[in-house]
């Protein structure tokens, strides 16, 4: 029997697309790196940023070509989360739905743990 093992941070459909769409126009082999900072109205903020490499300690994401890196320091804070890509009339936008976030900003950019 088979066992399927479990992502600490997962990707939806729309965010792999869009991921791909992104790589695809960078050239190279880049992947999109995502981070927590301190900061933003909540407290935490996420930053996105394309990566060329990765450090020897991040977790590595792919999913049908689409490559995402977190840092360990991140990925405390995102543990068990969903990365989407959203696209409606307030705007396109990467979002993350974060069990760990109690409160979080109304631009979805920011949260608090």
């Amino acid at each position: 029997m088979s066992e399927t093992l479990s992502q600490p941070v997962t990707l939806s459909n729309s965010a792999v697309k869009r991921i791909n769409a992104i790589l695809a126009k960078s050239g190279g082999e880049p992947s999109l790196r995502i981070s927590v900072e301190g900061g933003g109205c909540s407290g935490f903020s996420y930053k996105y940023d394309l990566a060329e490499g990765r450090e020897a300690d991040d977790l590595v994401i792919e999913r049908d070509g689409a490559r995402v890196l977190v840092d360990p320091v991140s990925l405390v804070y995102l543990e068990g989360s969903v990365v989407d890509f959203v696209d409606d009339l307030m705007g396109q936008s990467f979002q993350i739905r974060n069990p760990n976030a109690v409160a979080s900003c109304g631009c979805g950019t920011s949260f608090t743990v």
